[in-house]
């Protein structure tokens, strides 16, 4: 296999219409019901500062977003969508990404990122599933696919309750 040279770089509002395309190309309509879309309803958009974008050259092929959150009173983020253009998946854009958005969650203090997904893939990330009925989401959801990582020690011990947009800081 050849190296495959991309750059992950944070978000611009520039890349929302190739975004939305790679969204398409790999959710397709269905992605409006997803639980990370519910929540990101209440308040907008993903919170651009844990928000980043894969290039190879010039062309967009893969996004992370996460939105803020409460899990029940516990502060924290919902990772999605993670999208790397099918034709880029198997070369580290992923994790690249993953590793992009957690370091950034970290340095600013979060100390919970949740979200929808396949377990063997996050486990590397430091997710594992949350505990049944310990959180809520709105919306249908497999158990088994609703995960957490703690940036900081007892955090998901903490979060009981629903999850639900995070209120805008006073002043935005």
């Amino acid at each position: 296999m050849t190296r495959l040279d991309f750059a992950i770089r944070p978000e611009s509002p520039l890349d929302d219409d190739a975004i939305e395309r790679l969204h398409e190309r790999a959710f397709g309509p269905g992605r409006y019901a997803r639980t990370a879309f519910r929540l990101r309803e209440g308040r907008g958009a993903a919170t651009p500062q844990f928000c980043f974008s894969a290039l190879v050259g010039s062309l967009l092929v893969g996004s992370v977003r996460q939105s803020p959150v409460l899990a029940g009173a516990v502060p924290a983020l919902i990772l999605g969508p993670l999208t790397v253009d099918p034709s880029f998946e198997g070369v580290g854009i992923g994790s690249a990404l993953m590793r992009t958005g957690m370091s950034s969650a970290a340095a600013a203090g979060e100390t919970l990122v949740l979200l929808v997904g396949d377990e063997p893939y996050y486990r590397r990330f430091g997710f594992g599933v949350v505990p049944a009925g310990q959180l809520v989401l709105p919306g249908p959801v497999n158990p088994a696919r609703f995960l957490a990582a703690e940036l900081a020690p007892g955090a998901l011990a903490a979060a009981r309750g629903a999850v639900r947009p995070r209120p805008a800081p006073p002043g935005q």
